[in-house]
């Protein structure tokens, strides 16, 4: 079992960053990659940025490239998302997410979920 806590999010102008932080718990050893997916009312959920346990190598979403940057801290098993120059089309609920297996970066593909943090930009 893994857990994952979210934190971080908030209310921002546009333009504006946050930093969401990932706390894992449990057998986090056993993960292959971490994620963060984002969904917006009425809209399906997005990936926007995942990185890998083995070598911290990096993907991101079209959306965010360039603007959201994914990072780790091993000893504090937590993985960061900092989200840069936001605008109001970023407003959504941000989930962490783990999966075991290379399992690609889709939704489906992760197995462990945390609980999501509310991240609003005003325009």
């Amino acid at each position: 079992q893994v857990q994952l806590v979210e934190s971080g999010g908030g209310l921002v102008q546009a333009g504006g960053s946050l930093r969401l932080s990932c706390a894992a718990s449990g057998r986090t050893f056993s993960s292959y990659r971490t994620g963060w997916f984002r969904q917006a009312p009425g809209k399906e959920r997005e990936f926007v940025a995942a990185i890998r346990r083995s070598d911290s190598s990096t993907d991101y979403g079209d959306s965010v490239k360039g603007r959201f940057t994914i990072s780790r801290d091993v000893a504090k098993n937590t993985v960061y998302l900092q989200l840069n120059s936001l605008q109001p089309e970023d407003t959504a609920v941000y989930y962490c997410a783990a999966q075991l297996f290379n399992n690609g970066n889709v939704d489906t593909g992760y197995y462990y979920w945390g609980q999501g943090t509310q991240v609003t930009v005003s325009s």
